[in-house]
């Protein structure tokens, strides 16, 4: 019955539109109400989840990733992109999914990357003769690569779901090559559509232009050098690097390419604050209802549910990805894995996953549902951003999924994608 309760509440209050950490908070109060646990519990959860120290890392990182924004760093990215894709059928969605790789190697995140990469090549996909649910599709898709290609603030997320023992020095490695990985099944979906429509061929500036554009862009892209190097060497550790990241974006923004100033500075605080209470809020509020899901030893069962249905490593990942898949259409990324990694770990060491492989399936297969309609956070940015609606957009996005689940799949059954480079430097 305690279940059916904290269940029902969270469906209901998310069916009326309350906020996400609202209806967790809600459907935790209630279950606790109804087995007479002090209410006050709650909330020393919810404190307890988001005291975490690796934790602090994350408002860094967002507000990292806002000023690359807002200092011009997209724009010299999508030039050294478009020098060395624009060429092909359809140049430009090329462009749109190697200019956000590259972000993602210096934000992280992937609706940043969506308005970052959006708000520039939206437009100019548009004016070239490309579709709107093109353009939109391409941009929102690409962005879920930000989630994989190190550093991702929702790994490290993940690190402190999982309690301790996961190195986010492994899970920023481990998501190098699945990002790539994803990156190229995206190019190709992309350009099998640009071709099948007839869109535009690029032109090849020249290596001199592609010398030039890439000198502009070393600045920024030494922020990913710098963070994994530091990193790896023992310098500095994840959540110090996230420090770091901020003050040298601070330097190049400002004084390298000086395109920060005061007005923009004032503006990335004011939204990664908010951004990062939201994130922080809703981490705290998931760690409220996870507890009240490991009293009722919800994991445990489903769990045995699991094992009892089959134990083939093969069908268990297989059920615990499609059980993802449809948790992310419904709910953000961030409560999902505070929620849900204590649930699915135990399931999938008994099988022999390595934590650092599964946290790499948990980031793509989440970040899929940001693009999945009803929630879809990634997608309804998008879709604003290049003013089109969203059931445009979703006719035609099908094959970027196919691409989307192709990745996933093959990260799923091929452990060594994610764990051959943490194991280099072990």
């Amino acid at each position: 019955m305690e279940l059916t309760v904290l269940i029902l509440t969270l469906l209901i209050l998310l069916a009326i539109g309350a906020p996400v950490a609202f209806a967790l908070l809600g459907a935790s109060m209630a279950v606790f109400f109804v087995m007479d646990i002090p209410l006050v519990v709650v909330f020393q959860r919810v404190a307890a989840g988001m005291s975490v120290f690796t934790l602090m890392a994350i408002p860094f990182f967002i507000f990292a990733g806002d000023l690359m924004y807002r200092s011009g760093i997209a724009e010299r990215l999508v030039k050294v992109a478009e020098s060395i894709f624009g060429r092909a059928r359809g140049g430009l969605g090329q462009v749109t999914v190697g200019a956000s790789t590259m972000f993602g190697a210096v934000s992280g995140s992937a609706i940043a990357s969506a308005s970052a990469m959006g708000s520039t090549l939206i437009p100019l996909m548009k004016e070239k003769g490309y579709d709107g649910d093109y353009a939109v599709n391409v941009t929102v898709t690409a962005a879920v690569v930000g989630l994989l290609i190190p550093p991702s603030h929702n790994m490290i997320i993940y690190a402190a779901a999982t309690g301790a023992g996961v190195s986010i020095g492994d899970l920023f490695l481990a998501g190098v090559i699945p990002g790539i990985l994803t990156a190229a099944l995206l190019m190709v979906v992309a350009w099998i559509v640009a071709k099948r429509r007839s869109y535009p061929r690029g032109v090849f500036p020249g290596w001199r232009a592609f010398a030039v554009a890439f000198a502009a862009a070393v600045p920024g892209l030494m922020a990913a050098v710098i963070i994994m190097g530091g990193i790896l060497s023992g310098v500095f550790t994840a959540t110090e690097s996230s420090a770091i990241a901020v003050i040298y974006t601070i330097i190049v923004g400002a004084l390298v390419y000086k395109t920060l100033g005061w007005p923009r500075f004032w503006e990335s605080c004011q939204q990664s604050v908010k951004i990062a209470s939201m994130v922080l809020l809703i981490i705290g509020a998931a760690t409220a209802f996870g507890y009240a899901l490991a009293i009722l030893e919800t994991p445990t069962h489903l769990a045995n549910l699991i094992m009892t249905a089959t134990d083939n490593p093969i069908i268990v990942l297989l059920i615990i990805n499609i059980m993802l898949l449809l948790l992310g259409t419904f709910m953000d990324m961030s409560p999902l894995i505070v929620i849900t990694t204590p649930i699915f770990l135990p399931v999938v060491q008994k099988i022999g996953m390595d934590p650092v492989h599964f946290g790499i399936i948990m980031m793509l297969n989440l970040g899929i549902g940001l693009v999945t309609p009803p929630v879809g956070s990634v997608l309804f940015v998008g879709s604003a951003v290049g003013k089109t609606p969203i059931e445009q957009a979703v006719k035609t996005i099908w094959p970027f999924y196919g691409a989307l689940i192709a990745a996933l799949l093959a990260i799923t059954y091929v452990p060594s994608l994610s764990l051959w480079l943490p194991s280099l430097f072990r």
